[in-house]
């Protein structure tokens, strides 16, 4: 894949990573980190704009489950509605008792993709919501990063 992207040229490689960001941020499958060690310990491709590109990909994949949220909210009452009464009670108290802070987490395997869901079903603001997720998957592909340049050892 990587091969194929380069031959179209630089865009298309931030382009395939953008991609991959975003659906990792679904439900959809995505393995984004892979993607991006693999283009840094290819080498030729700069890393501050490989690791903006993926975290771009990533806040606006999260983006797009708050913005189902925000639409399955408004059809809560339908019965197909795929959150009972029940779990929406126990992600309103775990927000109230955590609140915004915890959108620093969205960046977690599947944790982050329903926290992210749940903020969008409470209203959460997106303001607020992208500058939280957007720095917390920056700092995740920032430690990826570094750590794969050996700038940051763990």
């Amino acid at each position: 894949m990587i091969e194929l992207a380069e031959s179209a040229g630089p865009l298309a490689i931030q382009g395939a990573l953008f991609v991959s960001a975003f659906l990792s941020a679904t439900l959809l499958p995505g393995s984004s980190e892979a993607l991006l060690v693999a283009l840094l310990l290819k080498g030729g491709h700069d890393p501050v704009a490989l690791t903006l590109v993926a975290t771009a990909g990533n806040t606006l994949g999260s983006l797009f489950n708050w913005a189902c949220g925000r639409w399955l909210m408004h059809r809560s009452d339908a019965r197909w509605f795929p959150v009972s009464e029940r779990h929406l009670a126990r992600a309103r108290r775990w927000f109230a008792r955590f609140g915004l802070p915890s959108l620093l987490l969205a960046w977690l395997p599947v944790v982050g993709d329903a926290l992210t869901l749940v903020a969008g079903l409470l209203g959460v603001r997106a303001v607020p919501f992208l500058v939280l997720v957007g720095i917390g998957k920056l700092a995740r592909y920032g430690v990826v990063a570094a750590t794969t340049l050996g700038v940051l050892s763990l």
